[in-house]
């Protein structure tokens, strides 16, 4: 079986190449990839080639599929899984497998493994620790997007707290309490509000800061606060660019008693302190956007760590656990991934679109393998409409859906691209 791949060879070398994949044993599945979202991860990877944690050191003889966030078809299967995957159906994938205590995972470990192809072989490992899903939604990028939400709602859990006198930590986020996502205004943050507002546990003040007011506008339009209401939670947006005092203005939101959770979104010193000073006693800050300096630092205020019992954390990833909540709201119209999408394009969009992530607006990228199409914001459909059938159709659906994408755009890519 051939496939066509984006490979990363190391450092800001990624290449789309066909090439031919190895016959799968008893105990391995080939599949056909349909979608796969971008994520900041695989920049991230791409840039550091063999210095990233991930990346085999000899990546360049022996090159590895990019992309992680993927989902689509069973192909064939190996006869000693017969019993529990059928050719044809639909899968997710978790890609945070920590198999054995290793840090190999698809889209950054593997030759054959990885969300931007066309065919992948799923290593027996995958099936072994049950991160390969059988999956029964009607959208392919609602199951990539699910790696995505069950990072979010992993973080959501992983926040504790505690009482005095007792050393039991009380796992998940304070209900009914007061929550701050700072920087987070962009896909992930997004996601983060969905769950927020939808998710069984909830706060009762949500405040969503960041500096772009385009994108606070999308927020704003996206997540209303009549919405809000009606989900028992008080939801603001704060433009911090030009508040002289961030930390004060945030506080006075709670009455200055400070946040119960708090959630950074971007890996910059000033807005990790922001979040460290705005939390109240016994507040969790998790520390969610991951650096690429493996030095970087902030100030932090330990005396409020000892006195106020505030704690710092950090979490990378979701669970097989988070992910299957991740598609079960889906399924149940709880939550809409799709908030966090705002760029549609093919196979041949991914290496020049992973190089160029940060300097590339909006959320988002999402890719469908088997089409070849320039990486285009679905703002832009309307526009390129004018000259291209397909480009209009596309934006009337997403016109008919508050501007996002949705299960009738995908399928309506899928029909006449490939028709193409």
């Amino acid at each position: 079986m051939k496939t066509r791949a984006v490979r990363l060879y190391n450092e800001n070398d990624l290449r789309l190449e066909e090439f031919e994949l190895p016959e799968i044993t008893d105990e391995e599945i080939l599949v056909e990839v349909i979608s796969d979202s971008v994520c900041m991860s695989t920049y991230k990877a791409a840039i550091l080639g063999k210095n990233h944690k991930r990346v085999p050191q000899d990546v360049d003889v022996h090159p590895i599929i990019v992309g992680h966030e993927f989902a689509g078809n069973i192909v064939k299967v190996g006869e000693k899984l017969k019993g529990q995957f059928k050719e044809g159906n639909k899968f997710a994938l978790q890609p945070a497998l920590n198999y054995k205590g290793t840090m190999w995972s698809p889209g950054y470990s593997y030759r054959y493994f990885g969300g931007d192809a066309t065919y992948n072989v799923i290593p027996r490992e995958v099936m072994e620790i049950g991160c390969f899903l059988n999956y029964q939604g009607e959208a392919y990028y609602e199951a990539s997007l699910a790696e995505p939400m069950s990072c979010i709602i992993g973080a959501f859990h992983a926040s504790y707290h505690t009482s005095m006198g007792s050393y039991e930590h009380r796992m998940g986020i304070v209900e009914g309490g007061k929550m701050a996502l700072l920087a987070a205004a962009g896909p992930m943050g997004l996601g983060a509000i969905d769950y927020a507002l939808h998710a069984d546990r909830r706060p009762s003040l949500l405040v969503v800061t960041d500096v772009d007011e385009e994108k606070l506008s999308r927020a704003r339009t996206i997540f209303t606060e009549q919405e809000a209401k009606k989900c028992g939670v008080e939801l603001l947006f704060v433009n911090t660019k030009d508040v002289e005092d961030v930390p004060a203005k945030l506080r006075s939101l709670t009455g200055d008693t400070g946040f119960d959770d708090v959630f950074v979104f971007t890996p910059i010193k000033p807005v990790v302190e922001q979040g460290d000073q705005i939390l109240g006693r016994d507040g969790c800050l998790n520390f969610f956007a991951g650096p690429t300096d493996p030095k970087f630092g902030a100030h932090l205020n330990l005396y409020n760590v000892h006195y106020g019992s505030t704690h710092i954390m950090g979490t990378t990833g979701g669970n097989t656990e988070d992910l299957l909540e991740s598609l079960k709201l889906t399924e149940e119209k709880k939550i809409n991934p799709a908030v966090m999408v705002t760029h549609i394009g093919g196979l041949d969009a991914v290496a020049e679109t992973v190089l160029n992530l940060p300097h590339i607006p909006g959320g988002k990228k999402l890719i469908y393998t088997h089409i070849n199409m320039e990486l285009t914001a679905i703002e832009d459909f309307a526009k390129l409409g004018v000259n291209n059938t397909h480009f209009a159709c596309l934006a009337d659906i997403v016109a008919n859906n508050k501007g996002l994408w949705c299960a009738e755009a995908e399928r309506y890519l899928l029909e006449k691209w490939r028709a193409k």
